[in-house]
């Protein structure tokens, strides 16, 4: 797979029915090794080792009922008292980041609005802090430790 521009970690991968699968350390399952799958793995991973975020409280592929249809967000940051306090949406590495993937998050956070939306392909990440008091969004320069979130 395609090298990243994030920090690399033991991926387990193996073969299942004649295709590729990679652990997903949230999941505790294989999952298909799709190359959106190979950024969420890498990005999971610089969340928890690198970042400081703790695996139990992030979520993969939740489902959010939007407009009466069913959506799913890549990865979601609970707080302890599980409300939902980020999502991480994930686009394979050649998916070039444009306004339509940002759309795509800011729907989802229509129904769990969040403090914190982060969007990467694995090679370029973007994060932005939500201001709902003055209806407005700010990019952040990095992605967040955990302890200052």
């Amino acid at each position: 797979m395609l090298s990243l521009n994030l920090p690399v970690f033991d991926t387990k991968i193996n073969v299942r029915n004649g295709k590729n699968v990679i652990f997903d350390v949230i999941r505790k399952r294989y999952v298909a090794l799709t190359p959106e799958e190979w950024v969420r793995q890498h990005f999971v991973h610089f969340l928890i080792a690198h970042k400081g975020y703790p695996s139990a409280l992030l979520a993969n592929e939740v489902m959010v009922k939007l407009n009466g249809t069913t959506k799913r967000c890549d990865t979601v940051l609970y707080r302890r008292d599980l409300s939902a306090r980020m999502i991480v949406e994930y686009k394979a590495p050649h998916i070039e980041i444009t306004q339509a993937v940002f759309d795509q998050i800011t729907r989802y956070n229509m129904v769990l609005k969040v403090e914190y939306l982060i969007v990467s392909n694995g090679m370029q990440h973007y994060c932005c802090r939500m201001d709902y008091e003055n209806q407005s969004y700010a990019f952040l320069k990095d992605i967040p430790d955990y302890n200052s979130l």
